[in-house]
């Protein structure tokens, strides 16, 4: 059974970037099926629908995020708001818990990327461009702490975020166990190791996650991590750009498993 097998024929599922206005509005788009991204609301809600809201928002996976009332205006064109507006996914996911299990079973030497805090779509768009080109199988990215995959990042993707399965999940502690449950080991991109990747043995399955563009890999991941390592570099910088620093270990990788 291939990946392709397991979650169907999900290219073109790019959507344009859509924005709801309105509760009823929000309240009928979930109601339908519809895959919501975030949700602005003002910052005085309050009362039975923000109630109702935070249920919701646990049950569809989307994020809540409070903002001042210029802002909804000037997102909403100044129309009635009520309070709320909600950006649609640009993307449909897929549920990791489910697809994980399904992917083991089915391939020998899964890989998965795990993009820990990168909040820029030009660089969540370049990342899943390499990752495509390198055979990825499964990107994972969480719900609060990366950037939104929206159009911009899909078209910086050049088709990446459109041909991988790319899985949004709520928390990194859930994630890296489910990893370990499955039998993943877990490796993390750091500039506070002296391990270098050239050295590696990268075979079998493997979860490789890359942090942020600032701050590199948070503390979660810096314990659940099962091996830390660095691209061996000149002195002449300190440091890469994430995408090219992930193009550099995803090539590394591919090239190690595909040597003859």
């Amino acid at each position: 059974m291939s990946l392709q097998d397991i979650t169907g024929n999900f290219r073109n599922l790019e959507k344009e970037t859509q924005l709801i206005i309105g509760r009823k509005p929000i309240l009928d788009a979930l109601s339908s099926g519809k895959e919501l991204d975030k949700v602005l609301v003002i910052n005085s809600l309050r009362g039975e629908f923000e109630v109702k809201l935070r249920q919701l928002s646990k049950q569809h996976n989307f994020t809540i995020q409070r903002v001042p009332q210029e802002k909804l205006d000037k997102i909403s064109k100044n129309e009635n708001h009520q309070g709320i507006v909600a950006y649609v996914s640009a993307l449909l996911y897929f549920d990791f818990n489910d697809l994980l299990p399904q992917l083991v079973k089915s391939k020998k030497d899964p890989l998965i990327l795990i993009l820990d805090g990168i909040e820029d779509v030009r660089n969540m768009g370049a990342i899943a461009r390499s990752a495509y080109a390198f055979d990825v199988d499964v990107i994972v990215t969480m719900m609060k702490g990366n950037a939104r995959i929206n159009d911009i990042a899909i078209k910086t993707s050049a088709g990446g975020l459109l041909n991988i399965p790319v899985c949004r999940q709520e928390n990194l502690s859930d994630t890296y166990s489910l990893l370990s449950e499955n039998g993943i080991p877990i490796i993390a991109s750091s500039l506070q190791t002296d391990a270098v990747l050239q050295d590696m043995e990268l075979s079998g399955g493997l979860a490789v996650v890359i942090g942020s563009e600032e701050s590199g890999i948070s503390k979660i991941t810096s314990d659940y991590a099962d091996f830390k390592f660095k691209i061996a570099q000149s002195t002449n910088m300190e440091s890469l750009n994430v995408s090219v620093a992930t193009g550099i270990i995803l090539h590394h990788i591919y090239d190690q498993r595909n040597a003859k």
